[in-house]
Formats: C-alpha cells, sequence, structure tokens
C-alpha cells in the first residue's frame, strides 16, 4: 500500500511539472535538497536548496515550454523512513523554430524520507538537453544559453 501512494505522488509531480504548477511541484521537497542534472547547459548543474529547485523548474518551464514528460514506470523501494524511487520517462517538445523531433528519455531518481523529498537525480541524454536548448537560443530565447542555476 505505501508504495501504490508513493507511485501516486510522484505520478502527481510529474504531471504539475507537466502543467507549470511549480508550488505543487515542490510541495514535498525537503529544505535543503540535493538536486543533480547532467550536461553542461542552462538546465544542468546541482542545487542544494528548495529555493534554487523552484527557480530551476521556472527556468525549465521558460526554455522548454511545450516540455511534455510521459511517466512510462516507476519503482518504489524502502520504506518511509528511507525510500528510493525510479522513474523512467520520455520527454517531448515543439522547439521555437517549429521543429517539434525534440525527443529526450531518462530515469529520475528520488531518495524519499518520511515523504520529503531530500535527493533528485536525473539522468538523461545530455546531448540532446544541450541540442534542443541550444536550438531555443538560436530562435531568440536566450535564457536556453544561459550558466546553469546553481547553489
Amino acid at each position: 500500500m505505501y508504495s501504490y501512494i508513493v507511485e501516486q505522488e510522484i505520478r502527481k509531480t510529474f504531471d504539475h511539472v507537466n502543467n507549470h504548477r511549480w508550488d505543487e511541484a515542490v510541495k514535498a521537497v525537503a529544505p535543503h535538497i540535493h538536486h543533480r542534472v547532467s550536461g553542461h547547459h542552462a538546465l544542468g548543474g546541482e542545487r542544494h536548496d528548495k529555493a534554487a529547485l523552484r527557480r530551476w523548474f521556472e527556468r525549465l518551464g521558460r526554455v522548454l515550454p511545450t516540455l511534455h514528460i510521459r511517466v512510462n514506470n516507476v519503482w518504489v523501494k524502502g520504506w518511509p523512513w528511507n525510500t528510493t524511487v525510479f522513474v523512467e520517462w520520455d520527454g517531448t517538445a515543439t522547439l521555437l523554430d517549429g521543429d517539434g523531433s525534440y525527443v529526450n528519455r531518462g530515469l529520475h531518481v528520488f531518495t524519499l524520507r518520511w515523504g520529503r523529498v531530500h535527493a533528485l537525480e536525473e539522468f538523461q541524454d545530455s546531448q540532446e538537453a544541450a541540442r534542443g536548448l541550444d536550438a531555443q537560443a538560436a530562435a531568440g530565447l536566450k535564457e536556453a544559453a544561459a550558466q546553469p542555476i546553481v547553489s
């Protein structure tokens, strides 16, 4: 039953991201989180607090406004005091130049303690993310070429 509840909450979080509900997306995040995205691009780097993670989500919504993440699988391991959640996903977006070919797939690894997200590591095709962001920047979206948000 615990695993089912966690899975449903994680799926809701991805829905919040798809619909740009950032306050809801970070609601269960601990004040001091470790969030890491691989790659040297505007969405890469590491954040260590909830405020920086929220700014990162806001940037995600600005640089890839049509991003839609489809959750394929969710695996929940552990107990309420130490839970690991693996989420396999596919992400698609239409880029500003009209190219609908942005497709990325990845895996999120969440570490939860008593219902709070303490760590989130995102494994994805960082070259595809950089390519998509480069295309956005070339179409005039300067923030897509910005330095990563880090804390």
